[in-house]
C-alpha cells in the first residue's frame, strides 16, 4: 500500500521528532581544517543521526575523507558516513576501501555512482573492472559487512535518466543492493520533493527519502551545480540574490531565509528527516535546526 507522500520515517514519524543529519567535505589546508572542525563541535551538540563526508570526483579526496572520517570516529561520538563512489577505481580497490572503513570503526557508507574526473554534467563511463553504478556499489557493500547504506535520488530525476520511472527503478536496484536510506539532490522549490516522495511511495518504495537542504553559499556555484543536476531554479529565486555578488553578509542572510522556508514548508507537510549540506560552516545550518526545534540540551556558551 503506497503511503503519504510526507511519510518519509516512520519511527520519526510516530514520535513527532526531527531528525537533522550534517553532510561536511574533507579540507585542503590547514585553515579549512581548523574551520571544518569549529563546525563539527558547534553542531554536535545537535546530536545529528549522523555526519557525513564526501568523496571528490575521480576519487579526488579519498585519503583526505578517510582521514576526516577516522578522525570523527576517534576524537567525537558523531557518527560518520563515508561517501564512496564507483569512480576511476576497479571493484578490488574499492572493496579496499569498504573493509579498511570497516577496520576504522565505521559502520554507515554512502554509496553514489559518483560525478565523473572530467567533472560534474560531462557523459559517466563506467571504470574497467569497477562497479557502474550505486546499485552494484551497494551490493558490493553488504557483501562485504553490515554496514548501513545510504543512497543518492534526484527529487527531479536525474538528468542522465529518461524518465522517472526509469530513475525510480535503480532506486528501487539501490534498494536491492542493500539501501535504507535515500538522501535527495538538493531542490528549491519543496513541492518538487514533495511530488517526488509521492511518485516514490506509489511505486512501492518505502524507505526513508531524506530531503538534502543546501544554502546558498556562492551564487555561482550554485547556479552551476543546478544546471548540471537538473534542478529547476525559478525566476523568484535568483531575483533573491540579485546584486549580491559583493555583499556576503547580506547573501548569507537572505541564504538563510530562503533554506527556512524550505524547511518550514517541509516540516509543516510531515517531513521528519533533514540533510543539511554545510559547506564546512556551522552558522546557517545551525540556525535552520533552531528554527527546526532541534536545539542542544544545554544552551551553548556564548
Amino acid at each position: 500500500m503506497a503511503t503519504s507522500p510526507t511519510d518519509t520515517s516512520s519511527d520519526a514519524a510516530n514520535t513527532g521528532g526531527i531528525e537533522v543529519s550534517f553532510e561536511f567535505f574533507p579540507p585542503k589546508t590547514e585553515k579549512m581544517e581548523e574551520t571544518l572542525w569549529n563546525s563539527i563541535k558547534k553542531l554536535a551538540p545537535l546530536k545529528p543521526r549522523f555526519v557525513s563526508v564526501t568523496y571528490g570526483a575521480g576519487g579526488s579526496t579519498r585519503e583526505r575523507t578517510h582521514a576526516t572520517v577516522k578522525r570523527i570516529v576517534d576524537e567525537t561520538v558523531l557518527n560518520p558516513a563515508a561517501h564512496l563512489t564507483c569512480v576511476e577505481a576497479t571493484r578490488e580497490e574499492i572493496d579496499a576501501v569498504i573493509r579498511d572503513y570497516w577496520d576504522a570503526g565505521v559502520r554507515h557508507i554512502v554509496a553514489l555512482r559518483g560525478d565523473p574526473p572530467s567533472g560534474i554534467g560531462e557523459k559517466y563511463v563506467p571504470f574497467e573492472g569497477g562497479y557502474a553504478n550505486a546499485a552494484e556499489l551497494a551490493a558490493g557493500i553488504s557483501r562485504i559487512a553490515a554496514f548501513e547504506i545510504s543512497v543518492g535520488c534526484y527529487p527531479e530525476k536525474h538528468p542522465e535518466s529518461p524518465s522517472f520511472d526509469a530513475d525510480l527503478d535503480l532506486l528501487k536496484a539501490k534498494i536491492d543492493g542493500g539501501a535504507s536510506r535515500a538522501i535527495s539532490q538538493f531542490f528549491v522549490e519543496p513541492d518538487s520533493f514533495l511530488r517526488y516522495v509521492d511518485r516514490a511511495r506509489s511505486a512501492g518504495i518505502d524507505i526513508p527519502i531524506v530531503p538534502g537542504i543546501m544554502p546558498v553559499g556562492n551564487v555561482a556555484g550554485y547556479m552551476r551545480m543546478a544546471s548540471a543536476t537538473g534542478t529547476h531554479v525559478p525566476d523568484w529565486f535568483k531575483d533573491r540574490f540579485e546584486g549580491l555578488d559583493e555583499d556576503p553578509h547580506t547573501r548569507q542572510l537572505v541564504a538563510l531565509a530562503v533554506a527556512a522556508e524550505q524547511v518550514q514548508r517541509l516540516a509543516d507537510q510531515g517531513i521528519r528527516q533533514f540533510h543539511i549540506y554545510t559547506l564546512n560552516r556551522a552558522e546557517t545550518a545551525f540556525a535552520l535546526c533552531h528554527i527546526l526545534g532541534v536545539r542542544p540540551d544545554k544552551p551553548l556558551a556564548a
